[in-house]
């Protein structure tokens, strides 16, 4: 099945159409990564408007197969609503469903100006996002491809990383080297944080020289869209008995979920499977996010592995699993992969080592 016919399964009849503004929705739809544009989606067309800017590749990406055979390219001319108007009067569309959960309340009012005598407009609510969360085999390719120049990027980093260099040194060879590799970008923000700044989950790198201690590297490649996500801890300098101790609490807490996962059970279980087991070492509090996410288009999506999600995680999800530790004004730890989910358990799509460095 296509993720058009995936999406059109979800229409609930023939007069009525889907307008798909936002980038990460309209890019899975369409096959067509671009940061402005739109697309008109019924039971029988599926039309993506856009701009000087992108016509030409688009035309080009059709041609080559790598558009949803759906999909029909349009140059954008005239303003939005009169396409809209024509594609209405042409398909007999009484409805039009906007994507209600991201637009402003602007761009709302402004958008029931252009429909204004032509349909009503109401909102899809997640519905082209609940087909997101099961990955087809070329968003698992890309995904895969992504992961692959993370886990190289960690090879390299560990022959970079030395006391003399900066936490905005390792993060920009990280990225440097993922783009190198054929990332088209970073996932999100790299996180590199040492010393006591790795108790910070989400910290920023800043120019100063890696302190002793635990180094926290948490970073990600692209791959046509799609983002891949991995957290590895190593030590500057010879780690103490407690720092030891907590590495290996977290080491098992992610082998603990890593366990438990597989299709159709709730997220929670998952989330209890690693934080029971770190808040039973003594160490309850001191982790305060959830055991994992789900990925793709955008960094984070859902289901989540987290304590109070009762969502069933389906097949062919794919999710982070990514507990840590965090001790304030001393240190922290986490270790991510990213996993697809199988009818009985998962399959591990980082390769990276998950043994302490020590450097």
């Amino acid at each position: 099945m296509t993720r058009i016919e995936k999406i059109r399964n979800r229409i609930e009849n023939d007069e009525t159409a889907l307008l798909i503004t936002s980038d990460s929705n309209r890019l899975y739809a369409s096959g067509f990564n671009s940061s402005a544009g739109f697309m008109l989606v019924s039971k029988s067309e599926c039309y993506l408007y856009l701009d000087s800017r992108y016509y030409e590749m688009a035309k080009i990406a059709k041609e080559k197969g790598k558009l949803q055979p759906e999909t029909e390219v349009f140059l954008l001319e005239k303003k939005r609503r009169e396409y809209i108007g024509d594609f209405c009067k042409s398909y007999n569309i009484k409805t039009l469903l906007c994507e209600d959960r991201s637009l402003t309340v602007a761009e709302f009012k402004q958008l029931e100006g252009e429909t204004s005598g032509i349909c009503k407009i109401d909102g899809m609510g997640s519905l082209i996002e609940d087909c997101r969360i099961c990955k087809d085999e070329d968003e698992i390719a890309n995904i895969k491809a992504a992961q692959k120049i993370t886990d190289m990027a960690f090879s390299h980093i560990l022959g970079f990383i030395t006391p003399d260099v900066t936490e905005t040194d390792v993060a920009l060879e990280l990225e440097w080297f993922m783009r190198k590799n054929g990332s088209e970008g970073t996932a999100f923000e790299t996180i590199c944080v040492s010393g006591t700044k790795s108790s910070l989950p989400h910290g920023k790198p800043e120019n100063v020289k890696l302190g002793k201690g635990f180094l926290t590297m948490d970073y990600g490649a692209k791959v046509n869209g799609y983002c891949s996500d991995m957290t590895r801890t190593v030590c500057i300098g010879k780690p103490d008995e407690e720092m030891l101790k907590v590495y290996n609490i977290v080491l098992e807490a992610q082998k603990r979920a890593l366990d438990t996962i597989c299709a159709w059970i709730p997220g929670d279980v998952v989330d209890h499977a690693a934080r029971d087991y770190i808040y039973s070492q003594g160490y309850k509090g001191c982790f305060g996010h959830s055991t994992g996410h789900s990925l793709g288009i955008d960094i984070h999506e859902a289901p989540n592995f987290s304590p109070s999600s009762q969502a069933i995680i389906p097949q062919d999800a794919v999710l982070s699993v990514e507990p840590g530790i965090y001790i304030e004004g001393k240190f922290g730890v986490r270790i991510e992969d990213i996993v697809k989910i199988c009818t009985l358990g998962c399959e591990n799509l980082t390769k990276s080592t998950k043994e302490l460095i020590i450097i």
